[in-house]
C-alpha cells in the first residue's frame, strides 16, 4: 500500500471509531509497523486532521472532520475513471462530455501519485450494441430531475402506437437496451418504456403529483411483489 493511500486508509479507520484507539491497534488494521503509524499521525495532524491523542494513550478523530473530496484511494479512482468511461459509452453525448469534464477536474486535483493511476489504468469500457441513434436521453434525465409529466408517442413489438403521458421514475442502461420506468396514465399503472420506441417526446412542464423518490419506492415495491409472484 503507497503511503497517500495509506494515509487515506488511516482516516477512514480513525473516523470509525468512537473512543481513543492505539497505535498497536491500528498498525494490526493496517497491517505495518507502530513507528509507521506515529509518523503518519503527525503527517495527519500536519496536514490539518484534527486528531487528539498520544503514543501510549490512544488517538481520536474529532467529529466534523471531512477529508478533501478529492483524495481518492487508488481503487476508488479506478471505479471513477471505468464508471466515467462507461457512461461515455452508455450515455448521451452531453453525458459524454461530463464525464470526460470530471475526470479532468479530478486529474488536476488529486496529488501527483494518484494522477498516475488515472493515466495508467488498464481498465476500458467496451461500446454498447444498444440502439443509440435519435434517442432523446438528454430530455428524458431533465424530466426526471425536474419531476416533469411527459407525452409520448410508444410504438409496441408490433409496431403500434399509442399516446401515453407517463411520469417518469428512473431510466435504465442495459447492454442492449435503455428502459424507461414511469407511471403510466393511460394504463392506471406501472410501466416500462423501451427509448428506442418511443416515436416521438415532449416535456409537458406539468409537475406530476408527489415526489418522484416515493413514487419510485412504489414502483420497486410492485416489481418485488411482481417477481415473488412470478418465482412462486
Amino acid at each position: 500500500m503507497q503511503r497517500a493511500e495509506r494515509l487515506i486508509v488511516l482516516v477512514d479507520t480513525l473516523r470509525r471509531h468512537r473512543w481513543p484507539v492505539t497505535a498497536s491497534a491500528l498498525s494490526e488494521q493496517l497491517g505495518v509497523s507502530t513507528r509507521t503509524i506515529y509518523r503518519d499521525i503527525q503527517s495527519l495532524i500536519g496536514l490539518g486532521a484534527p486528531i487528539d491523542g498520544e503514543a501510549g494513550v490512544g488517538y481520536l478523530l474529532r467529529k466534523g472532520f471531512f477529508m478533501p473530496p478529492l483524495m481518492f484511494s487508488p481503487v476508488e479512482l479506478e471505479a471513477l475513471l471505468l464508471g466515467a468511461r462507461w457512461v461515455g459509452q452508455q450515455g448521451d453525448k452531453e453525458l459524454a462530455d461530463a464525464a470526460n469534464s470530471a475526470l479532468d477536474k479530478i486529474a488536476t486535483a488529486v496529488p501527483p501519485a494518484l494522477r498516475e493511476v488515472l493515466e495508467d489504468t488498464g481498465l476500458w469500457a467496451g461500446p454498447s450494441s444498444a440502439p443509440r441513434r435519435g434517442e432523446p436521453l438528454f430530455v428524458l434525465r431533465r424530466a426526471l430531475r425536474e419531476e416533469l409529466k411527459l407525452r409520448i408517442v410508444y410504438r409496441d413489438v408490433e409496431g403500434r402506437e399509442t399516446e401515453r403521458t407517463v411520469w417518469p421514475l428512473t431510466l435504465a442502461f442495459f447492454e442492449g437496451a435503455r428502459i424507461l420506468a414511469a407511471w403510466c396514465e393511460l394504463r392506471e399503472d406501472f410501466r416500462h418504456f423501451r427509448i428506442d420506441r418511443i416515436a416521438d417526446l415532449r416535456v409537458m412542464e406539468e409537475s406530476y403529483p408527489g415526489s418522484r423518490r416515493l413514487l419510485a419506492q412504489r414502483w420497486l415495491q410492485a416489481e418485488r411483489q411482481r417477481r415473488s409472484r412470478k418465482e412462486s
